[in-house]
């Protein structure tokens, strides 16, 4: 009798137990770490509500793997969202002080993740509320989109607030001021830290801009969209790199502002098995970029006096680039056959660039390339500045490219009154950059989007549109620092150096030219008297291949 009384007890303590263990208590601004089981649905609780909020957003974020978040127990199509970065609104009723939302797994893997309850009062705007894009009806979060070129943004626009139970506002009556219309969006960005793929640096850098005030604070406000603008933005994709974007709607005439769901991207997969996040850079790539830091390496402190080895190294590099872009953007040829062909045409360029002064023997023509070369590198290092960013580069990309060629070819100009100093001062920098771009093969620099900035928006037709910001870190700044210390130093050594020697080295076809006249003028010469080429020739062979006598006495010495 008493084993029958038991065992419904126990089956009630265990069931109200495992009830326990599904619920996960939110306190609204706290963070909670929630980690979601396999075949498991988690009860978020928000309880004791204080009566002036009228709604609140629960938003849940992990790394890589998606969760889904849920009005209802059951996840269905219309009151669900399946994410990484996954957030719901919940506009509350009169009277009511708790709530409860459901996270799940849905490809049936723990998922581990951090989400966060925040509150907001009734004259606050409500995110996301004139949905007619996404599956939500109120849709608070931020989507991104990214390819190797560009990373875009998209969300619904906001509506006005209003107290527990009543009638939102229409969304598109009228464009009046005492409408949804008046809203401003601001957009931000926050770079997580460089070269750091972990799960806790980015529920670091979530937590610190989750809300308002972390985002204002830690995050970079790129620009501000109007209500009449398209609810998008597009940024230029950095591969590998941490970016966390988030929107923060205003009312300027209450003064009121409130977050959306801030959403997270490293432009890259973390299940590719194939160029995934941690197995970011090719191999081809890296050969490529190893071998170029250490021909920059050696030019930046030695091209002047190896003028032929400078010239291959200029002509090469600007061969690869130009039939790099022609190929990729003319042919349908995978990367690393780009690469290929594209470095092959390299060394003729480079060739081709030798022969030139090898055979006529015109330093300027040499040198005019060269300045081309640094004009392209100052040209870009121009626009990779905010001035870059700048709406009349971003809208045109006539301005953009008649402003860059502007910049390109003024350089130039200075090497025919200084040549010499222009190719010292073009070895030093070029060459200490193609270290930079070794470094960066093998450690994230933002350094080299100086360059890909440019070759992307040769590659892609919509890159102009596109905010080339990137992260200024601690290896930014040291990577600044050895450019520098490189430039000036190969520049000072070389200075130094040829202080008393030719400006340029005399051409070797010019100075046989010149060799072979005198001897045909001096008849003292010693060379003058040679016999022709072919005949030496002949006599050679000849002597190779005659039969050695032997010398001395045949016959026995008599005594």
């Amino acid at each position: 009798m008493s084993l029958w009384i038991w065992c419904p007890l126990l089956l009630l303590v265990c069931e109200v137990q495992a009830q326990m263990e599904n619920h996960v208590i939110f306190l609204p601004g706290t963070f909670q770490n929630v980690s979601v089981s396999q075949n498991e649905t988690v009860q978020a609780v928000v309880s004791r509500i204080p009566p002036e909020v009228a709604f609140i957003t629960l938003q849940f974020h992990t790394q890589h793997r998606n969760a889904t978040l849920s009005y209802t127990r059951i996840p269905g199509p219309g009151p669900s969202l399946t994410a990484v970065d996954s957030g719901l609104l919940a506009a509350l009723l009169p009277g009511q002080a708790s709530l409860s939302l459901f996270l799940s797994s849905p490809d049936g893997d723990t998922v581990a993740g951090t989400g966060v309850i925040l509150p907001y009062s009734s004259s606050d705007p409500v995110p996301g509320a004139c949905n007619t894009e996404f599956n939500l009806d109120i849709d608070p979060n931020v989507y991104i989109h990214y390819n190797l070129y560009e990373t875009e943004i998209r969300f619904a626009p906001a509506n006005l607030g209003n107290e527990r139970g009543e009638t939102p506002s229409p969304c598109d009556i009228s464009t009046e001021a005492t409408t949804r219309w008046r809203l401003q969006y601001d957009i931000y960005q926050y770079f997580l830290p460089e070269n750091d793929l972990s799960e806790s640096s980015l529920f670091t850098g979530i937590q610190a801009v989750a809300d308002i005030r972390g985002m204002m604070e830690n995050g970079r406000l790129v620009m501000t969209l109007l209500s009449s603008d398209m609810s998008m933005a597009v940024f230029t994709s950095i591969t590998g790199q941490g970016v966390v974007y988030s929107v923060v709607v205003r009312d300027p005439l209450l003064n009121t502002s409130a977050s959306y769901v801030p959403s997270h991207t490293y432009a890259c997969s973390f299940v590719s098995t194939l160029d995934g996040c941690q197995t970011l850079g090719k191999i081809s790539t890296k050969v490529f970029f190893t071998i170029a830091g250490m021909a920059g390496l050696f030019v930046c402190f030695f091209g002047h006096r190896f003028f032929k080895c400078e010239l291959f190294c200029m002509g090469f590099s600007f061969a690869t680039f130009f039939f790099f872009v022609l190929v990729t953007r003319t042919t349908g040829l995978e990367y690393n056959l780009c690469l290929a062909v594209s470095a092959v045409i390299g060394v003729v360029g480079g060739v081709l660039l030798v022969m030139s002064w090898w055979r006529f023997g015109s330093v300027m023509a040499c040198i005019v390339v060269v300045g081309l070369m640094l004009g392209f590198l100052i040209a870009s290092t121009v626009l990779f500045t905010p001035l870059g960013d700048l709406d009349v580069f971003r809208r045109s990309d006539a301005v953009f490219w008649v402003t860059f060629c502007c910049i390109m070819l003024i350089v130039p100009l200075f090497f025919v009154r200084w040549p010499r100093e222009g190719n010292i001062i073009t070895c030093g920098v070029v060459g200490a950059y193609a270290v930079v771009l070794a470094v960066n093969a093998y450690i994230y620099t933002s350094l080299s989007y100086i360059s890909l900035n440019i070759l992307k928006r040769f590659l892609n037709n919509n890159f102009s549109a596109v905010f080339t910001d990137v992260p200024f870190q601690a290896i930014d700044y040291i990577m600044i620092t050895v450019w520098v210390v490189l430039g000036v130093s190969g520049m000072v050594l070389q200075l130094y150096r040829e202080r008393s020697r030719p400006f340029f080295p005399p051409s070797p076809y010019l100075m046989w030219l010149q060799e072979r006249e005198r001897r045909k003028t001096n008849v003292l010469d010693p060379s003058h008297h040679c016999p022709p080429l072919p005949n030496r020739l002949l006599a050679r062979v000849r002597q190779l291949t005659k039969r050695m006598e032997s010398a001395g006495e045949n016959t026995p010495l008599l005594l």
